[in-house]
């Protein structure tokens, strides 16, 4: 009986062994999201921000203010400006419309005066005299034409000012970029931020990305596009399995990360890899996660 036991104990240990082997994951990870940290893009008081944390937002939604009331009187500043200038440029306008009539009749003047010539019933010095009005004329255009071109070009540089001002007013409307999930809120109403400050996290997380890490020696085994089983804890001693595509495998190799198993394990050179989850609200950023893909033998 004792021989009996003793010959079927390694049986079993060995059946034991290949179903542990068959299950054993092939690679650990944590689950990830894309975050983005959306940042003031302007200077001033917050007058409002309507961002809570856990709040789903959409994306191109306006979600906070600061203050534009600077911006604003700069704005207001600058097209009384360009008003005033435009209208120097009307009044050059009207001058150039005049020299052009006179230079007209002086030129009807010089074909009369030029027939009379011929006719000997006119001088040179009448001749003359046309024509230096005519340089006059001309001089005079020319003139009123530059400073037409100074206003001129006065007038784009206030256009492109109050398109800045206009730029910056945009950058004060705080606007939520993606569909989304609130992480953390840094600010709140009635503060005063700056350029670059951030304001709050979001993350898409109706997916998620299982980041793992794979041997070169298993890298014959997974590719873009397959599809792999994922587990994570659903209790104490049970998993829950999902489907999951891998999306990205890294091109170099590196060491594996500290938070990965034992320390033999970690002065191992692996490839991260990222393998995209649907979720249904259970799984949560940094959240650990496994994978199975090598075939059972």
């Amino acid at each position: 009986m004792k021989k009996g036991l003793l010959f079927a104990l390694p049986v079993y240990l060995l059946i034991s062994s290949c179903t542990g082997d068959k299950d054993k994951p092939d690679a650990y990870g944590t689950f990830e999201a894309t975050e983005v940290t959306v940042s003031s893009q302007s200077n001033g008081k917050i007058l409002f921000l309507k961002v809570e944390e856990g709040q789903v937002l959409d994306s191109n939604v306006l979600v906070g203010i600061v203050d534009t009331l600077d911006m604003d009187l700069r704005k207001s500043q600058t097209r009384e400006q360009q008003l005033a200038t435009s209208t120097k440029r009307d009044d050059l306008t009207a001058q150039i419309d005049v020299q052009e009539q006179n230079k007209t009749n002086i030129l009807v003047e010089k074909a009369r005066v030029e027939r009379l010539l011929k006719d000997g019933a006119a001088t040179q010095k009448q001749m003359d005299d046309i024509k230096a009005s005519l340089n006059l004329i001309d001089k005079q255009i020319a003139s009123v034409k530059s400073q037409y071109a100074s206003l001129n070009a006065q007038v784009s540089t206030f256009n492109k000012q109050i398109d800045q001002v206009n730029k910056s007013i945009t950058d004060a409307h705080i606007m939520n970029p993606i569909r989304g999930t609130v992480l953390t809120k840094y600010a709140e109403p009635n503060e005063v931020t700056i350029f670059g400050k951030p304001i709050y996290k979001i993350a898409d997380l109706t997916s998620l990305d299982l980041r793992v890490y794979v041997s070169g020696a298993q890298l014959p085994y997974i590719k873009i596009g397959q599809i792999v089983e994922v587990r994570y804890d659903k209790d104490e001693k049970t998993n829950s399995t999902v489907e999951g595509a891998v999306t990205w495998i890294s091109e170099t190799a590196e060491f594996t990360p500290k938070t990965i198993q034992t320390k033999e394990e970690r002065v191992n050179l692996v490839y991260a890899a990222k393998v995209r989850v649907k979720n249904d609200g259970t799984l949560k950023i940094g959240m650990p996660g496994e994978i199975r893909f090598m075939p059972a033998k």
